[in-house]
C-alpha cells in the first residue's frame, strides 16, 4: 500500500470541509478524483502536501504517518505535485524549470535525460523561456518537474484544463509511461471519461465526503453523474 487515507477531516477556520475521507492506492496504481468545484478535491490535496493540517485522521505513505510533516519534508518522503494551471517559473527556461523539482535530492531514475526521453519535444525548448512556451509543452514541463523530485506518490491537478485535445493525448501518453515504472498517482480531472480510461479506480467527491468509489473499468456512468450532483452512493 503506497498511499492510505484514514477519517480524513479538515475544516478552515470554524468551517468544517472535510467529513471522513478514505482511500487506499497501491503501487503503480492510478486513482480519479472527481467532483464538482468545492467538493473538497483542492483540500485533500493541501493536506496531503501538507499546505493545510488535518483537523483530524491520518495520512500514511507506505506505512508512515505523514502526521505534522512540512511541505518540504513531504517531498523528501515521496510527494510530488503537478498544480493547477502549471505555476511554472516564468523567468526560468524548460531545463531551469525542470531542475527545480530536484532540489529535495531524493535519489531515484528520474533526472534530465529520462524526462527529456519521456518528453521529446522539450529536449530542443530546452533553453527556452517557460511563457514562450504553448499551454501543452508547459504542462509536459510542470509534469517532468514533479518527476525530477522522484516521486513514490504523484499528485496532479486539473490536467487537461485549457488543452486542446491533442495536447491532452500526449500528456497522458507521457503518464502511463510513468505509471509502468511504478509510480503511483491521484488525479483530479473534470472529464470524467477520461478519468476513468487513464485511472485503475476512482473516487467521487461531493461536500467533503466520498459520495461514491470503485474500480474504473467499467464503472457505470449514471450512478457517477448522480454521484457528481447529489444522490449518495456506496460501493
Amino acid at each position: 500500500m503506497v498511499l492510505s487515507v484514514r477519517n480524513l477531516q479538515a475544516n478552515y477556520g470554524s468551517l468544517k470541509v472535510l467529513f471522513g475521507v478514505d482511500l487506499d492506492l497501491g503501487e503503480g496504481e492510478t486513482l480519479a478524483l472527481v467532483g464538482a468545484n468545492g467538493a473538497g478535491k483542492t483540500t485533500l490535496f493541501s493536506i496531503l502536501t501538507g499546505l493545510l493540517p488535518a483537523a483530524q485522521g491520518d495520512v500514511q505513505l507506505q506505512r508512515r504517518s505523514l502526521s505534522g510533516l512540512s511541505a518540504r519534508q513531504l517531498v523528501r518522503q515521496g510527494i510530488a505535485m503537478v498544480p493547477e494551471g502549471r505555476k511554472l517559473f516564468p523567468s526560468l527556461s524548460v531545463e531551469e524549470n525542470l531542475m527545480t523539482g530536484a532540489y529535495a535530492g531524493r535519489p531515484g531514475p528520474w533526472q534530465l535525460d529520462r524526462i527529456y526521453e519521456l518528453f521529446p519535444t522539450l529536449e530542443p525548448l530546452r533553453n527556452r523561456p517557460s511563457p514562450a512556451l504553448s499551454g501543452g509543452q508547459q504542462q509536459l514541463v510542470a509534469i517532468g518537474r514533479a518527476l525530477m523530485a522522484n516521486p513514490i506518490l504523484l499528485l496532479c491537478d486539473e490536467l487537461s484544463l485549457g488543452l486542446s485535445p491533442s495536447a491532452v493525448d500526449t500528456v497522458y501518453a507521457g503518464l502511463r509511461k510513468v505509471r509502468e515504472e511504478g509510480v503511483s498517482m491521484v488525479i483530479v480531472e473534470q472529464d470524467i471519461a477520461r478519468a476513468l480510461t487513464e485511472s485503475d479506480q476512482f473516487a467521487c467527491m461531493r461536500h467533503g465526503e466520498i459520495a461514491l468509489s470503485g474500480v474504473s473499468r467499467g464503472a457505470d456512468l449514471a450512478a457517477i453523474s448522480a454521484a457528481y450532483f447529489g444522490e449518495k452512493h456506496h460501493a
